[in-house]
């Protein structure tokens, strides 16, 4: 990420809603790492263009889909359909993402 692009880093700076902020918040998650940042920052993705990435368990993938599913969402008001890979880890989803 850009040193002037250094605030992209925190979810604040988003654009996300205080509730979905105070959320990930309350779960320790206040910024992002510098690849995220960058999955985020790719071309068109924000405005629906498709995104290809790869990273290690838990390396910290689910919240970039996360955060492009709600922004996606909230600026569309369309629904979204994310596919997980375990009904441990959907069921966790939904909890959180309610």
């Amino acid at each position: 990420v850009p040193e002037d692009q250094a605030d992209k880093l925190l979810l604040a700076s988003w654009g996300l809603p205080k509730a979905v902020l105070e959320k990930y918040h309350s779960l320790g998650v206040v910024q992002m790492f510098e690849w995220q940042a960058e999955c985020l920052m790719l071309g068109q993705v924000l405005e629906g263009k498709n995104l290809i990435y790869s990273a290690p368990t838990s390396a910290g993938k689910t919240l970039v889909a996360e955060l492009l599913i709600l922004k996606r969402v909230l600026e569309t008001r369309k629904k979204a359909l994310l596919i997980l890979p375990f009904v441990s880890v959907a069921k966790e989803k939904k909890c959180y993402l309610q």
